[in-house]
């Protein structure tokens, strides 16, 4: 296109002007980016932490309540969980735990599992008779990979203790749950449970006042993990509403590092919006100025036949071809001073994660705003060539 070759000519020609330009926008651009890639980049690292606990998106019910199937059913289908598992009474979950032959032995706590615990590897699934536990457990009974352990009952003053045969399926690393903790499929503990209340095991030898087959199922709370963290406060209120018993979470620590998120966010948006008006102000005169300066070019080209409308694109191409170098510099430069920050402040980071962050939806966003912004500036430019009167421009110029 004519005026797309005869505009880019003339910038290149006119190098001052393009240097002047193009300096204004990388002087506001790369701190802007700069400012914008570290908060993504620490705001990431505490989200990556936060996340890495599966612990503060856990929900656990409080007291020992009497749910049923019927109670559970509905939370199934909650978009929120991530995963659920039925919980027994706090009295009952504990047991002593100890090698196969081995003399030493530990109370641990015995929590609920099942496919899609977070608390697990991803896609790990354990199976019947098989067990996760601690770190801290594994570490006091020297326990490997394939070990095989004995679930033993507390109960005092029983004829027989209940012994469950146990297999380490998978030792869990110290972020994933703490303390000396085993993790069993929930039939397992609902087994546990049952001896507790006195029911006859018949499998494990055990003669109780009850018939197992006549035990109703009941559910004494639940065990829940929100999708998101973002989820995790309406997910509790939620809970407890449909529930009707108390909750605990950590949900405070979670709400305040997404309320400093959406603080950084704010104040961000704040200051990017005060440099696009400069930017924007700065580019504007620039435009205008420099149409003043060729009036008497445009009004040659004008006379050869050139459209008026085609002739307005004449700054908003040299708008948008500085824009673009002026992009290109600016993310040059700003990858150059994120890797000088990691260097000299990214101590303590996490290995692997950087300190300054622009995804690439972010970046083309950055570029399409800039884009928009620089060609809104060039538009008073194109409307004041729209207006000149090339007989009058060269009338004054002789």
């Amino acid at each position: 296109m004519l005026i797309v070759r005869l505009a880019w000519r003339d910038l290149i020609r006119d190098r001052f002007f393009l240097f002047c330009n193009t300096a204004v926008m990388v002087g506001i651009l790369v701190p802007l980016l700069v400012l914008f890639g570290v908060k993504n980049g620490v705001y990431s690292a505490l989200i990556g932490e936060m996340l890495a606990d599966p612990a503060n998106r856990q929900i656990d019910t409080q007291g020992n309540a009497s749910l049923t199937d019927a109670d559970l059913a509905p939370l199934r289908d909650w978009s929120e969980i991530a995963f659920m598992t039925p919980k027994v009474r706090g009295q009952f979950d504990y047991m002593n735990v100890r090698v196969v032959d081995g003399r030493r032995m530990h109370p641990a706590l015995i929590l609920p599992s099942g496919e899609g615990d977070p608390t697990l590897p991803a896609g790990a699934v354990l199976g019947e008779g098989e067990v996760a536990v601690s770190a801290q457990l594994a570490a006091q009974l020297n326990l490997k990979t394939g070990t095989g352990l004995q679930l033993i009952s507390q109960a005092e003053g029983r004829p027989r203790q209940l012994v469950l045969p146990v297999t380490v399926a998978m030792i869990l690393p110290e972020t994933a749950v703490s303390g000396r903790s085993v993790l069993a499929p929930y039939p397992m503990l609902d087994l546990i449970e049952a001896f507790y209340e006195s029911y006859s095991l018949p499998d494990y030898g055990i003669e109780g006042a009850r018939d197992l087959a006549s035990r109703i199922p009941s559910y004494e709370g639940v065990r829940v993990y929100a999708d998101r963290l973002e989820d995790l406060a309406g997910l509790q209120a939620r809970l407890e509403r449909q529930l009707g018993i108390a909750t605990s979470a950590r949900t405070r620590d979670v709400e305040s590092l997404l309320g400093l998120g959406r603080k950084l966010d704010l104040a961000l948006g704040l200051t990017a919006a005060l440099a696009a008006l400069g930017l924007g102000a700065a580019l504007l005169l620039g435009f205008w100025s420099d149409v003043g300066r060729k009036k008497t070019v445009l009004a040659g080209i004008a006379l050869l036949g050139v459209p008026a409308a085609r002739l307005a694109l004449f700054p908003i191409v040299q708008a948008l071809l500085t824009a673009v170098l002026g992009l290109a510099l600016s993310f040059l430069l700003y990858l150059v001073a994120g890797r000088a920050a990691s260097t000299l402040f990214g101590q303590g980071f996490p290995e692997g994660a950087a300190l300054a962050i622009i995804t690439l939806p972010q970046g083309v966003t950055i570029c399409a705003a800039v884009l928009g912004l620089v060609a809104c500036a060039a538009g008073v430019a194109a409307w004041t060539v729209q207006r000149l009167d090339p007989a009058s421009v060269l009338r004054e110029g002789t």
